[in-house]
């Protein structure tokens, strides 16, 4: 009897084995979320190459909201543009990267987007580390290089392996950065300012009733004149009656 036991028993052990090992794969499913980055034909030096990033979610309670990446060496922040994304984000330079970001996509949906760079730098592979942020305040760090995760739980950062370049071709123009702001304006004094220096005429003192030496000269000049001529007319008179 004992016999026929055995079989039966092993039979449910491998069983309760079996359950076991696929409820670790349903809790574990969450690991293999990621950010992703990739482009058609991507080559170093190659110029206005539009990259497609892919982050998945990682929660079932919160939706994404944001998207941080960190540009490596030898792309700046002002060399790339939006392309295409969830309805209502946005594009915005840091002062390493750029951000995407906008209203929260539906809760257990990944977010989709891309954006065009001015020119890839010559190299080999490039590094995307990416902040992922959710409506919750729940934060999602994708920055792990894939030799440092060990293999393992990692939150490895999306890596984009390049081509080698093009022959002949070369690195473009630094994007020239924005021109300084105009100098401000001369200051201009306020409209109820009282000005510094007199700006009326100086004849205001015969505004003010004061009297001006020109006019008694030429008043005394003409009484005397009147005076010395009928002085004359008189003298000339008098000798034609005494003749």
């Amino acid at each position: 009897m004992s016999t026929s036991i055995r079989p039966r028993t092993v039979r449910r052990s491998v069983g309760v084995v079996a359950a076991a090992t696929a409820a670790i794969l349903v809790l574990a499913a969450p690991a293999s979320a990621h950010v992703e980055v990739a482009s058609e034909g991507a080559q170093a030096l190659a110029e206005n190459v539009t990259l497609n990033f892919d982050a998945a979610t990682e929660s079932d309670s919160a939706g994404i909201t944001k998207l941080e990446v960190f540009l490596p060496k030898g792309i700046a922040p002002a060399d790339v543009t939006y392309g295409e994304g969830p309805t209502g984000w946005k594009l915005a330079p840091t002062e390493k990267g750029f951000t995407v970001s906008g209203p929260a996509v539906a809760v257990g949906k990944d977010v989709t987007y891309s954006v065009v760079v001015r020119q890839l730098p010559d190299a080999k592979s490039l590094v995307f580390k990416t902040l992922q942020t959710y409506d919750d305040g729940r934060v999602d760090r994708w920055i792990e290089l894939e030799e440092s995760s060990g293999g393992g739980h990692g939150h490895s950062a999306p890596v984009l392996e390049l081509k080698e370049a093009a022959p002949g071709a070369q690195p473009v123009d630094p994007t020239p950065t924005a021109p300084p702001s105009p100098s401000a304006p001369p200051t201009t004094e306020p409209a109820d300012a009282k000005p510094t220096a007199p700006d009326r005429p100086m004849v205001r003192a015969e505004e003010d009733g004061d009297s001006s030496p020109a006019l008694p000269i030429g008043i005394a000049v003409a009484v005397l004149a009147l005076a010395g001529g009928g002085l004359w007319w008189f003298l000339k008179r008098r000798r034609g009656g005494t003749a």
